[in-house]
C-alpha cells in the first residue's frame, strides 16, 4: 500500500513529491510514462521563474527537479495511468497501463491541461517560435511589437487586454461579428486603442522564417488580408486531462465544473476524502509554472496529514 501516489511529472506532481518525502512518508510514487518535466519542458525561454535571472530554457529549468526529489525518496514509475479509482474504505486503486494495480492510501493529480489549436498552417510549425498560447509567459517578448489573437472568449479577450498594455497593437481575429465574453470584458476591448477588431474572420496561415513567425493571412469577408505581426496568441479553449479520474459510467470520482476542471478549495482538496488536484487541471489555475509548483506543495504538505490521520485514527 503506497503511502501517496502521484499521477503526473509536471512541475505540480514533482513539487508534491518533493515535500510529502521531505516530510515524512516513505512509499510515494510518481507515475510518469515519459520523462519528468511537463509541457514546460518544451518552452525556448524562460524569464517569470523566480530567482531564475538568465537566459534558460523550460527544459534546463525542470532538469534538476527530479534529482532533488528523488534525493528524499520519491519514486518514478514509467507508466501510464488509466485510472484511479476510489475504494469502499476510502483507499485507491491505481490502474496502471500495464494491467498492473498499486493501490494508495492517498492520490494527488496533476495531469495537466492541453491547449486547442484551431488547425490552421504553420500553426504547429511555429508552435514555440512566435504561435504561443500563453500571454502572461510569452507577451513580453513582444513588448512594443504588433501581435495576432485568435479567440472570442472571456480568455481570449483578457488576454488581448494583458497584450494590449506590453505591445503596440493587438489584432483580435474572430470568426464572428459577436463575442461569447461578459459584455464588460467586450466593452473595455471597444475602448483599447491599440486593440483592432478583425471579426467575421479565420486566419488562414501563420507564416515566418528560420527566426520565428513574421506574419498571419486571415481569410475576411472581403477576401484576404496580411497582418504583419511576430506574435500570434491563440485562445479557443484547452482539453483538461481528467481521463484517469472517470468511472466506468462514465462519472468521475469528484466534483468538476462545466469546463471538466477539478473543483478543489486552497488545500487542493477535492469533494473526495485523500484525493488532491493540481495545476492546470483545477479551477481558476493560473498555468504558471510556479503556480503549478505552489499547488504541488500544498498538496503534498496535505497528504501528509491526511495519511497521519487515516494511519493513526
Amino acid at each position: 500500500m503506497l503511502d501517496l501516489a502521484i499521477i503526473g511529472g509536471g512541475p505540480a506532481g514533482l513539487t508534491a513529491g518533493l515535500y510529502a518525502t521531505r516530510g515524512g512518508l516513505d512509499n510515494v510514487v510518481m507515475y510518469e510514462k515519459g520523462m519528468p518535466g511537463g509541457q514546460i519542458t518544451q518552452s525556448s525561454e524562460i524569464e517569470n521563474y523566480p530567482g531564475v535571472t538568465g537566459d534558460i530554457t523550460g527544459m534546463d529549468l525542470m532538469i534538476p527537479w527530479p534529482e532533488q526529489c528523488q534525493k528524499f525518496g520519491l519514486k518514478h514509475d514509467m507508466v501510464e495511468v488509466k485510472k484511479v479509482e476510489l475504494l469502499d474504505d476510502g483507499t485507491f486503486n491505481i490502474h496502471r497501463g500495464d494491467g498492473k494495480v498499486d493501490q494508495a492510501l492517498s492520490v494527488v493529480v496533476g495531469t495537466g491541461s492541453t491547449p486547442k489549436f484551431v488547425g490552421f498552417a504553420g500553426e504547429n510549425e511555429y508552435f514555440g517560435r512566435g504561435v504561443s498560447t500563453c500571454a502572461t509567459c510569452d507577451g513580453f517578448f513582444y513588448k512594443g511589437k504588433d501581435v495576432s489573437v485568435i479567440g472570442g472568449g472571456d480568455t481570449a479577450l483578457e488576454e488581448a487586454l494583458y497584450l494590449a498594455k506590453i505591445c503596440k497593437k493587438v489584432y483580435l481575429v474572430h470568426r464572428r461579428d459577436t463575442f461569447r465574453a461578459s459584455p464588460a470584458t467586450v466593452e473595455r476591448i471597444k475602448n483599447t486603442e491599440n486593440i483592432e477588431l478583425i471579426l467575421n474572420s479565420s486566419p488562414k496561415e501563420v507564416y515566418g522564417d528560420a527566426m520565428g513567425v513574421t506574419g498571419l493571412k486571415v481569410t475576411t469577408a472581403d477576401g484576404e488580408r496580411d497582418i504583419d505581426a511576430p506574435g500570434c496568441f491563440i485562445f479557443v479553449g484547452r482539453n483538461i486531462n481528467n481521463e484517469v479520474l472517470l468511472k466506468d459510467d462514465g462519472s468521475f470520482i469528484c466534483d468538476l465544473n462545466d469546463q471538466g476542471e477539478v473543483i478543489v478549495n486552497l488545500s487542493m482538496k477535492t469533494s473526495v476524502p485523500g484525493l488532491f488536484a493540481t495545476g492546470d487541471m483545477r479551477i481558476e489555475a493560473p498555468k504558471q509554472v510556479v503556480s503549478a509548483a505552489g499547488d504541488g506543495a500544498v498538496a503534498g504538505i496535505q497528504a501528509i496529514h491526511y495519511v497521519d490521520k487515516k494511519l493513526n485514527s
